[in-house]
């Protein structure tokens, strides 16, 4: 509840990524906001190039103004070793002081994997990492009808919303 004369601070974001498809002999998985997905393989990157949550930690800069996905990331991958997007998305959500995310946004261009099955535990994934409600992660998938290399299958394109309120306490 907000006193009169008081103002919530909302803030809304986009963030976007893509990645082309690995060779199928090169043997890397396929992860999808942080959920292994079989059948498919993985995408081209130094991380594990989960573009869901690569797309939704640079909505996360977009709020924060601090570049995750340039220096921070890659000092991560390629001096610690870290491949794991999940963790450049822990390091983003650091920077989100004084806000929590209210919602999230995600679509997803692609002609593979088919999502459908995938669909429901990645926003529980999701809603785990962000830790909110994952009725508060939407996600949606699309071919585009093919008009573009996404959708022809040569990569996944995503792209994020995010909405975040100032976090109040003290009302």
């Amino acid at each position: 509840m907000l006193f009169k004369g008081m103002m919530l601070l909302i803030k809304v974001a986009i963030g976007q990524d893509s990645h082309r498809f690995c060779e199928e002999e090169n043997g890397k998985k396929l992860i999808l906001g942080g959920v292994p997905i079989d059948g498919c393989p993985g995408l081209s990157g130094n991380s594990d190039a989960d573009v869901i949550l690569h797309a939704l930690t640079n909505a996360i800069s977009g709020i924060t103004c601090v570049n995750i996905l340039g220096k921070v990331a890659d000092d991560l991958c390629l001096k610690e070793g870290i491949t794991d997007s999940s963790v450049y998305l822990k390091k983003a959500l650091e920077y989100l002081k004084g806000y929590k995310i209210v919602h999230v946004s995600l679509s997803v261009e692609a002609l593979r994997p088919k999502l459908a099955p995938h669909i429901e535990r990645i926003r529980e994934n999701i809603g785990r990492l962000l830790d909110i409600s994952p009725m508060c992660v939407g996600l949606t998938a699309t071919t585009g009808e093919g008009l573009t290399e996404f959708g022809r299958g040569s990569g996944i394109f995503c792209t994020a919303i995010i909405t975040v309120q100032e976090h109040v306490t003290n009302l």
